[in-house]
């Protein structure tokens, strides 16, 4: 099977996977590719944080000119995976210089099934965009065309519990894999200063807590093929949540703004996971860390479309003032697209990873706030 995710995530969802008890692990870009049963697909669905979709290669074969598409297509027996009355998707993802339209690949797929159909039974599948029996992936690069069926369905950051949202949500699986990134392990107390739609926060307590990501999803591409099997997937649920583990620490959120606190606390409920987390009303800026036990921050400042009004280096500077003065003894993570505005920030950053937010190039950057100064804490040492 293939595991997709983001760029730079492929050793946090490679980790993942051997944890999971995934064979052959193997990293590619923005992939990671390994071996499991019918049983171990539906536990990748289920407890993977950073994959975007889990996909099962069925056939691979030469391509090197169009017929060589529908030709090899056409002789997967299509009737093991579908019935023919049944409804099938199919998308695509093309790097070759015959192919150059995704859309058009998808189109030559799918005449080439519903013609094998057609032929065969004299019945065709219809095809169903939104709630297909059966999504198909094709993926040509360069003279190799690979033939997968899509297990997940919609995008697995869609985990289920986010109903309210703000202008700029950040995707779950970014905001699981950045967490992850930043090393917290649910040994501290948590924060995320400008939570926003709560994302973060719902992250973070999921992997305090090592709840599976995907319990509160509605449904996985392979819930509608001919080979589900209900007890299985049952069992599997089951023994990953006898895995889940106790916190004792706590989840704290704020933001400035009244809709997206009552946001957060909406999602936050829907996921079943307001015991751990505490969310207020307040402006980060005017803010200080109660107590002196360590903290783990992590945040994603508000960016474009959210900061219309703000003056960014001012915006940046503030945070960098409130961590120095506020927050002894936290490490601070954030991320960012404005490359520019990390600069007004006035604190030298001890780790810079290179992300992407979407489309956008972005750095996750730490900050480690000491207990007194850095020199105070050197002739400590």
């Amino acid at each position: 099977m293939v595991a997709k995710t983001l760029f730079g995530f492929e050793d946090i969802l490679a980790r993942e996977l051997v944890q999971l008890g995934a064979m052959d692990v193997e990293k590619g870009v923005r992939v990671v590719s390994f071996v499991g049963d019918k049983g171990f697909m539906y536990k990748a669905n289920l407890g993977i944080r950073t994959a975007i979709k889990i996909l099962k290669p069925i056939k691979s074969f030469r391509i090197t000119r169009e017929e060589d598409l529908y030709n090899g297509v056409k002789n997967i027996k299509w009737e093991n995976y579908l019935k023919p009355e049944g409804s099938l998707a199919v998308d695509a993802t093309v790097h070759h210089s015959i192919f150059t339209h995704s859309q058009y690949t998808a189109l030559k797929t799918k005449d080439a099934i519903v013609d094998r159909f057609r032929e065969n039974s004299g019945t065709r599948p219809n095809i169903d965009l939104r709630f297909p029996d059966l999504k198909i992936n094709v993926h040509i690069d360069r003279q190799r065309c690979t033939i997968s069926l899509d297990t997940s369905g919609e995008s697995l950051h869609r985990r289920g519990y986010k109903t309210a949202t703000n202008i700029a949500p950040i995707n779950e699986v970014l905001a699981a894999g950045l967490i992850m990134m930043s090393g917290w392990d649910g040994q501290t107390d948590f924060m995320d200063p400008m939570c926003g739609s709560g994302t973060i926060l719902a992250e973070a307590a999921m992997i305090a807590c090592n709840i599976p990501p995907n319990l509160m999803r509605k449904e996985f591409a392979f819930e509608r093929w001919q080979d589900w099997d209900v007890d299985l997937f049952e069992k599997i649920e089951e023994s990953l949540l006898k895995k889940t583990r106790d916190f004792h620490h706590k989840i704290l959120g704020y933001d400035k703004s009244p809709s997206a606190v009552a946001k957060a606390k909406e999602n936050i409920k829907n996921a079943h996971l307001d015991e751990f987390i505490h969310i207020q009303h307040e402006d980060f800026f005017k803010t200080q860390k109660a107590g002196n036990s360590k903290l783990h921050m992590v945040f994603n400042p508000p960016y474009g479309e959210r900061l219309e009004n703000l003056n960014v280096e001012e915006f940046y500077g503030n945070i960098g003032t409130t961590l120095k003065h506020g927050y002894p003894n936290t490490d601070a993570w954030l991320v960012t697209s404005n490359l520019e505005a990390l600069k007004s920030v006035g604190l030298r950053p001890s780790r810079k990873i290179k992300v992407f937010n979407a489309k956008l190039e972005s750095r996750l950057v730490k900050y480690e706030m000491y207990e007194g100064s850095r020199k105070a804490k050197k002739q400590n040492n």
